[in-house]
């Protein structure tokens, strides 16, 4: 059943066309997430598919009766209501019975209250607040009743996506939704859309959220659209695929360009004109072999400061704001080349601590010792505070008109914009001008150029599109000074950290050996009632799969000893996990490989119950092990 259709659209803005003639269709179960480099025209794309914005030519039509929630990349929320009203303003059956229920109330309507109780009756309508402050809750947001015009920016995006969801749409456009949201939101997000019967448009560029979540993946390149049935490891290999083809089929139109160019700049002989169709051909054939390809190579090899052999000490490092403890007796000293990850929900603190190390804010106690050749590179969630009017190549000089790489050779601004893919036209647009995206990688090219030996990333991967976060990945494996990395984006911090910080609340921050996935797999393994806290502020957690746990005693001090029931259940528990995991393996592989949505569903809640059984066995044998 077709939901969305989308014929023959063109947007263009100025000179520049982002798409021609652009044909686009979603059906009932799809889960489409459409990828391409910064500036490509996605988040244009979703807004005239969700009729925010009307295309120059072409028609988009929704199939009648279907409700559509869309989350735009910059909501605009009555900054006059509260959260709990800014989402009870949303439109659905239920919400209207909700309004319909408390204007009865409030005007002492006896005939519309009985009406409004019916409809909550029969709409189920009756926990919605419940529901409502349960999403809210699950994206970090506690106080309800606070209003919206207190909130900072992402705050109000989760806001804003927790009104999308509560309304339960057919279909749901969701532009960058797991930007601002901390993982375990993410996490919580993947699962309801997993879970959800409906169908789904977004885009992203978390790379695990893609692979989990969708089942098509469109991607925006040259103005066009090109359409993977699969997950974002299989759009990786179709798209190797079409582009090798592409570039065999682009060596071939040269060929012929040069033949026909030949033809062209001859004089006709035997006839007083050219035979228009050929002339027509070769002029397709010209636009066709000129196009410039916009996914050119970002080029990060820029030169570092020397870094000694002292660089961050931490010392008792303590910060609270009124009653909150943020920090309590932080210590750390790090050492090159460290890559650290800072997790913890939103409000814990990180960026907090990461403007305590750079000197933004005091402490309210204990000590930073920097190195003399310490030199912070900070890129910070802030966008960039420049006049709109200013040119971007005027934005760089400003910094630097010519910069040192790694090499020792030397490059001006305009150079070096154009390894960051800012091509000469896009150097002179000025800054009003660039997308979310680019106004990203021209934040990241002014923190690069200072030359810093100590890179403090916050949220370095929000709107940046998947070409560039590579290429940063690959620049700071190999970059030789410290990394100190805040992101939703897993992907990129398990490839990268090689130990994280947990801030885990009431100041305790827990270094925990390994990346982000690691410490996720280590925390499911322990018991769900809480230990007893360390006083030590910086734990060392225990190994990842088997914690070591000292063994219980019994009353007398006597080690208690399994009876041979409890034996055989801790041998059956190990072959029924090993199963399990191998069941879900399974399902995951038919899974990535597709399928009609009645089966993606029932997949996807296999998968669900799959990982509680495993969690719930997984703690029996845990529980078993410590007497074995």
């Amino acid at each position: 059943m077709n939901y969305l259709s989308a014929e023959i659209l063109t947007k263009s803005y100025g000179d520049r066309t982002l798409f021609k003639n652009l044909t686009f269709g979603i059906n009932r179960g799809d889960k489409v997430a459409i990828v391409g480099a910064n500036g490509s025209g996605k988040t244009t794309l979703l807004s005239i598919l969700a009729g925010a914005m009307p295309p120059d030519s072409g028609i988009v039509t929704h199939r009648k009766a279907i409700t559509i929630g869309y989350l735009d990349q910059q909501p605009d929320l009555n900054d006059a209501l509260t959260v709990m009203e800014v989402v009870l303003a949303g439109e659905s059956a239920q919400l209207d019975a909700v309004r319909a229920y408390e204007h009865a109330l409030t005007h002492e309507d006896h005939d519309a209250l009985e009406q409004a109780m019916s409809d909550m009756e029969k709409l189920e309508a009756w926990d919605y607040e419940a529901q409502i402050r349960q999403i809210l809750g699950e994206l970090g947001i506690q106080d309800v009743n606070q209003p919206v015009s207190s909130l900072s920016g992402g705050q109000r995006k989760r806001v804003a996506l927790a009104r999308v969801l509560i309304q339960a749409p057919d279909l749901l456009i969701l532009d960058e939704p797991t930007n601002h949201l901390d993982l375990e939101a993410i996490e919580y997000l993947e699962s309801y859309l997993n879970t959800n019967n409906g169908t789904l448009l977004m885009v992203s560029h978390d790379r695990y959220f893609l692979d989990r979540v969708c089942n098509q993946i469109a991607e925006m390149d040259a103005g066009q659209l090109f359409t993977y049935k699969g997950n974002y490891a299989y759009f990786l290999e179709k798209k190797d695929e079409r582009e090798a083809a592409a570039a065999s089929e682009l060596s071939k139109d040269r060929n012929t360009f040069r033949r026909e160019l030949e033809w062209m700049r001859r004089q006709p002989k035997a006839r007083g004109t050219k035979a228009q169709y050929r002339i027509d051909a070769f002029d397709d054939l010209k636009e066709k072999t000129s196009g410039k390809r916009s996914d050119g190579e970002l080029d990060l090899n820029l030169r570092m400061a020397r870094l000694g052999s002292k660089i961050l000490e931490v010392e008792n490092l303590s910060k609270r704001f009124g009653d909150k403890v943020l920090l309590d007796h932080f210590n750390y000293t790090f050492k090159r080349p460290d890559r650290v990850g800072l997790i913890g929900k939103n409000g814990m603190g990180k960026t907090t601590l990461m403007n305590m190390l750079t000197g933004q804010i005091r402490p309210d106690s204990g000590k930073i010792n920097t190195g003399g050749t310490v030199k912070f590179g900070y890129y910070t969630q802030t966008e960039l505070d420049l006049p709109e009017n200013q040119r971007v190549i005027d934005v760089v000089q400003d910094v630097a008109e010519v910069m040192k790489l790694a090499n020792g050779d030397t490059i001006t601004a305009t150079q070096l914009l154009s390894r960051f893919l800012f091509d000469r036209s896009k150097q002179y647009d000025f800054v009003a001008k660039l997308s979310g995206g680019e106004k990203r990688r021209l934040q990241l090219l002014l923190v690069l150029v200072q030359n810093p030996n100590f890179l403090i990333l916050d949220e370095p991967t929000n709107d940046l599109d998947i070409t560039t976060l590579n290429v940063l990945e690959d620049f700071l494996l190999n970059f030789p000074g410290c990394v100190l990395i805040v992101t939703h984006d897993r992907y990129f911090m398990d490839r990268l950290v090689e130990h994280v910080f947990v801030m885990e609340g009431e100041g305790k921050v827990r270094d925990y050996p390994g990346n982000y996935t690691d410490y996720r797999e280590w925390r499911d393994t322990q018991p769900k009632k809480s230990s007893q806290n360390s006083k030590s502020s910086v734990a060392v957690p225990q190994p990842q799969v088997a914690p070591v746990v000292a063994a219980p005693t019994q009353e007398n001090g006597s080690r208690k000893k399994l009876s041979f029931k409890e034996i055989r259940e801790y041998e059956t528990l190990e072959k029924e996990i090993e199963s399990l995991e191998e069941r879900k393996a399974e399902v995951v592989d038919m899974l990535n490989t597709g399928g009609h949505h009645e089966q993606l569903i029932d997949w996807a809640r296999e998968i669900e119950q799959i990982d509680q059984q495993i969690a719930e066995k997984s703690d029996r044998w845990l529980e078993l092990a410590e007497f074995i």
